[in-house]
């Protein structure tokens, strides 16, 4: 049997301090057992992480280019070496299952430490123009708040950008994530970065998050999160008139042209759907097809989603597993339930346990089809495995239904002809559109979104440049 755990992740000045009288338990998700306890950062700890964090920047706005590079490269290498007790963290604490955990979890916050690492070696922080010169130099103290379900993605592609820059920085990670977030306190640790320029409080974020997001001595904050929460942090945050970078909530549209082999497009649009058991905020949600093949690939996509099975997170096969918490859960449940209710057709899935699980967080993976995009159940982020597929009759009818939408982080187009989907994405409002491939991949590309899906972009030079102001002498 597991020990019980009783982890502490208020990390100040290089260490942990293993004080608190406010707990949060942990639970695993695969079967409902208690892990063990996070002890929550206190107010007074949370004052003294934000201090510290405003204390530190000249520190980090004097560490050279090389230096910075220096400790990035550290920190992959580190990463790299503890690959697989990244994956059985992740795995235990959010269900993801472990080739996931090990593999795709684990090469994202990997692929950012060392994009960042190559924009840095060729960045030039000074400009010479006729008659004045610029300089662009670190924001200085910044909030960075994590979620939980990329953890190790998420936290790198902000600190990785945000070191770069040379900022002093405060993480706040997911109350959900607290496992692997202490491996990678524990790992900056060990770096070159000045004492005291990484520091990390814990906790409930409705309890702590204005605490961060309302605080002057923070000259940025960086969210990634429900579009529900960034409103907050931007209404928190405006009598500091901090900059705030928002990663928000999403409800990708994934375009299938009728010019493709269905038996081929329809099961990947379904892998792309159900990755990380729906938890993703660019998730492609809602399936486009043209009005015309509804049936045949409604057949496909039933076919191809009764091969999908809910697996405990330590088994190997290919598989999805359980939401990462019981609100989660709930909430999921409640989507399919007032879908049913109002009438959509259910392809497949629903809110009952998979007949191969007793407990556990599972949901089903669940189909509707022939859903109007006006609806509840395409309209609103569900953070789940559950796909709407919804018909077109043309292609600019299928570009009305695209832009339909309140959100705007992602997009996917398939196609026979990669031209005439270019042409398509121009015009698709969303921050990113993904053409012919299962992934956005490891390129260095901008990641942020239109509307209520945030603003601010990261990754690259893109995210380099959130954590810098320009300053010009004349």
């Amino acid at each position: 049997m597991r020990a019980k755990l009783e982890i502490s992740n208020t990390f100040l000045k290089g260490s942990f301090i293993e004080q608190g009288d406010k707990f949060f338990e942990l639970i695993n998700p695969a079967d409902e057992t208690i892990i063990g306890n996070l002890i929550c950062s206190s107010e007074k700890q949370i004052d003294e992480a934000i201090y510290i964090t405003h204390e530190s920047k000249a520190l980090m706005r004097a560490l050279s280019k090389e230096s910075k590079v220096d400790i990035l490269q550290f920190i992959y290498d580190e990463v790299s070496k503890n690959r697989d007790q990244f994956g059985e963290l992740i795995s235990l604490e959010m269900g993801a299952p472990i080739e996931l955990a090990s593999n795709a979890h684990i090469n994202m916050g990997l692929d950012h430490l060392i994009n960042t690492i190559n924009v840095l070696k060729e960045y030039n922080f000074t400009e010479k123009n006729d008659g004045y010169d610029i300089f662009k130099i670190s924001i200085g103290a910044v909030g960075l708040i994590t979620p939980w379900n990329w953890p190790l993605n998420q936290l790198f592609t902000k600190v990785a950008s945000a070191i770069a820059a040379g900022c002093s920085i405060l993480v706040k990670p997911s109350e959900y994530s607290p496992l692997s977030a202490k491996l990678v306190a524990e790992i900056i640790s060990k770096s070159e970065l000045p004492k005291g320029a990484f520091n990390m409080i814990n906790g409930v974020g409705s309890d702590m998050g204005h605490l961060i997001t309302s605080d002057p001595r923070l000259s940025m904050i960086s969210f990634t999160g429900s579009t529900r929460a960034g409103i907050e942090i931007q209404k928190n945050a405006a009598d500091t008139i901090k900059r705030i970078s928002l990663e928000l909530g999403g409800k990708s549209a994934h375009i299938i042209f009728d010019d493709v082999d269905y038996t081929k497009a329809i099961p990947l649009a379904l892998d792309q759907c159900f990755l990380n058991s729906g938890q993703s905020c660019s998730s492609p949600t809602r399936l486009l097809v043209h009005e015309k093949d509804i049936f045949e690939i409604e057949e496909i996509a039933l076919n191809y989603a009764q091969t999908i099975e809910c697996i405990n997170p330590q088994e190997t096969k290919k598989g999805i597993g359980p939401l990462v918490n019981i609100n989660q859960f709930n909430q999921v449940k409640d989507f399919i339930k007032s879908a049913v209710d109002a009438g959509h057709h259910v392809l497949c899935g629903g809110t009952e346990l998979p007949n191969n699980q007793t407990n556990g967080y599972y949901i089903k993976p669940t189909i509707f089809s022939r859903v109007e995009n006006s609806s509840g159940i395409s309209q609103n982020e569900i953070f789940g495995p559950v796909l709407c597929i919804i018909t077109y009759k043309n292609l600019d009818d299928a570009l009305r239904i695209v832009n339909e939408s309140k959100y705007g982080l992602s997009s996917y187009i398939t196609c026979a002809n990669y031209e005439d989907g270019f042409n398509f994405a121009k015009n698709i409002e969303a921050g990113q559109t993904i053409i012919n491939k299962p992934s956005r991949g490891s390129v260095p590309a901008p990641f942020g979104g239109f509307k209520m899906s945030g603003n601010g972009r990261e990754h690259g030079i893109y995210g380099l440049e959130e954590y810098l102001e320009t300053k010009a002498i004349i």
